[in-house]
């Protein structure tokens, strides 16, 4: 039953990015929804990674995620949805 609720809830967190991600892009070609699309970037960027050089071997990490209004407003409907049900 636990596992149940678990995958029901990523299922709805995974569907409140993607469709947010969506609507981002698309409010992003229209005038007065373009603050929709509007994101913000968090992590290292790819083309600055931390880099761990131990002369055998090099290591490089980079990590960047982007979340956007959109994303925001579309995961917020998804829990309540989700809370719902």
């Amino acid at each position: 039953m636990k596992l149940q609720k678990t995958f029901t809830f990523l299922f709805y967190l995974l569907a409140g990015i993607i469709l947010g991600s969506l609507l981002a892009n698309f409010c992003r070609g229209i005038n007065f929804l373009s603050w929709m699309g509007y994101a913000g970037t968090i992590g290292f960027a790819a083309d600055h990674p931390a880099i761990l050089d131990l002369l055998i071997i090099k290591v490089s990490f980079g990590f960047s995620v982007s979340v956007s209004v959109a994303q925001i407003l579309t995961i917020g409907a998804a829990m309540y949805f989700y809370n719902r049900r």
